[in-house]
Order: C-alpha cells, then structure tokens, then sequence
C-alpha cells in the first residue's frame, strides 16, 4: 500500500463492520485488509469482496493502515469508494 495511493483515495471508510456495509450496498471499489488482523474480523470482508468481484490488497499490520488512513490506532480493514 503505497503513501501515492492515499492521497488519490476520494472517499474511505475504515473498520469491519463499516467496510461489510459499504460492500453489502455497493459503493466499494477496493478494500484493504491488516495482514495481522483477526480472521474471524477478516473472514466475512474478504468474502464479500471476492463474491463482488472487488480487488482486496493487504497492508502489512493493523497500525500501518491505521496511519496510513490518518488515524492513531489499528484498522483492520480499509473500503475504498468513489
């Protein structure tokens, strides 16, 4: 996950049951997942997305993507709209 990418991002949604309700309606374009994240947190994000045809990407850990998305704790996941 580049800095790059960041800053071209129009919309994010950040968490897991956030990420779930952006890909249930639709909006999702991609999401990224911590790779130390739990799977059961993980599990239901990954399939949705694989099902919806939706690119997932993995950042190295919970607070690399937390940082990367201009918060100071761990996300485990990252939707991507618009």
């Amino acid at each position: 996950m580049s800095n790059e990418k960041v800053k071209q991002t129009s919309e994010i949604i950040i968490g897991t049951k956030q990420t779930v309700k952006a890909l249930k309606s639709g909006i999702v374009q991609e999401v990224i997942v911590a790779k130390d994240a739990n799977d059961r947190m993980t599990e239901q994000i990954v399939h949705l997305a694989l099902e919806k045809g939706i690119r997932i990407e993995f950042a190295d850990s919970r607070l690399k993507l937390g940082k990367a998305y201009g918060i100071n704790v761990g996300a485990a996941a990252v939707a991507i709209t618009g």
